[in-house]
């Protein structure tokens, strides 16, 4: 007989990861700078200190936003356990960060029918590695901002074979001529903690994540976006800007016509604790599509 296994853990996994991502954000509003696009902590997606594996979903956002409350400077993690067989030891007093998995949970199958399997969300705790000492960070292996960095970025956006308009004085998407509207590159003037060019390939990823969303593709909207759900949407593209930012190794700071977009943001995330997750989701299945869309387009 197996053991009965609760949904949830004894906290609200959820609430505690959304609390600290609205934390992160109200942390850096004064600058208008979100925890996945701070400086420095952001600029790669959150990685295991002792696998090697990087984090992914609402985990890097977690973990993004954690760093930037806490000022961590490190973009490894690691559970107590793994830091010390990794041979290093957890600061004596630290707190660790939540992060949520999936557990595979098979249910009693009723008479003659087929047990039901369901995924259950379980939290664990990870610490960053300014937390820990006798361990020695590995060397860099991404250097953003220079020339071939963002030539990268042009060759995966050149890849999707997404049309994109460079002469205007806005940067979107516009649904019924399905191509991205972007302004010229003069301007773009950058700013003390981004580079213009970074400024532009940033901007560039946002709205290749509007064109992803598109009815023809993954289908997030059809012919609009509803006035209801435009802060839900910006989420989503902020987000899998970030996420295309991180694996293309661009330093991205958030622009400042978001600004508007953060009080909305918070609301949202307050009345529904899922919100993070859904965006989350969202935008971790367009840096998905857009990659393979790549993938089958290279020659």
């Amino acid at each position: 007989m197996n053991a009965q296994v609760p949904s949830y853990t004894r906290f609200d996994v959820y609430r505690a990861v959304t609390d600290s991502i609205i934390a992160a954000i109200k942390a850096g509003a004064g600058e208008f700078i979100m925890p996945w696009h701070g400086d420095g902590v952001a600029i790669a997606k959150p990685q295991n200190a002792l696998t090697q594996m990087e984090y992914h979903g609402v985990n890097v956002l977690a973990l993004w936003a954690q760093a930037y409350v806490c000022g961590y400077r490190s973009g490894y993690w690691a559970s107590y356990k793994q830091w010390q067989n990794a041979g290093a030891q957890v600061l004596k007093g630290a707190e660790g960060s939540t992060i949520v998995f999936f557990k595979r949970v098979e249910g009693e199958p009723e008479e003659g029918e087929q047990a039901s399997v369901r995924l259950v969300a379980r939290a664990s705790r990870v610490f960053n590695a300014d937390q820990v000492e006798g361990w020695q960070q590995p060397a860099a292996s991404r250097f953003p901002g220079d020339a071939q960095t963002m030539e990268s970025v042009e060759t995966f956006i050149a890849a999707t074979r997404a049309k994109v308009h460079r002469a205007g004085s806005i940067a979107c998407y516009r649904i019924p001529e399905d191509h991205i509207e972007m302004p010229d590159l003069a301007r773009f003037t950058g700013s003390p903690t981004i580079s213009a060019t970074e400024a532009y390939s940033a901007t560039l990823l946002h709205e290749l994540v509007h064109w992803a969303g598109a009815r023809h593709r993954l289908g997030r909207f059809g012919d609009g976006v509803p006035k209801d759900d435009l802060a839900a949407e910006e989420l989503v593209a902020e987000i899998g800007a970030a996420f295309l930012c991180a694996d293309l190794g661009v330093s991205n700071q958030p622009r400042l016509d978001h600004a508007a977009y953060v009080a909305h943001w918070l609301q949202l995330l307050k009345n529904d604790t899922r919100a993070i997750f859904t965006a989350s989701r969202l935008a971790n299945q367009a840096a998905n599509y857009l990659h393979e869309l790549v993938s089958a387009n290279e020659w």
